[in-house]
């Protein structure tokens, strides 16, 4: 399991499912900073088709500014939007 700590920079996933997934498709591919881990639970993407979710995955909430996730946002350039992302969805981002 990834074990991000708070301000670690982190990319999103970009992936094509045909399945339940709990990240949205205008989030992947985009990068964030980690803001605190949320806790251990299992996987709702497993649990959507009737496993059991095991092992448990950790939930990050990763805080992306709003000018990085919208192309052309107008609203001030310091906001921001949460999202709770597990962690088999993140990678450190190096650049």
């Amino acid at each position: 399991m990834n074990m991000f700590s708070n301000g670690t920079k982190v990319k999103v996933a970009r992936r094509t499912v045909d399945t339940h997934t709990r990240v949205p498709a205008y989030i992947q591919g985009k990068i964030g900073v980690i803001e605190r881990l949320c806790g251990s639970f299992r996987n709702p993407e497993d649990l959507a088709y009737g496993r059991d979710g095991l092992p448990k995955r950790l939930l990050y909430r990763v805080r992306f500014l709003q000018t990085g996730v919208w192309e052309g946002y107008a609203g001030p350039s310091g906001d921001t939007i949460d999202l709770e992302i597990y962690d088999h969805w993140l990678s450190m981002e190096d650049r």
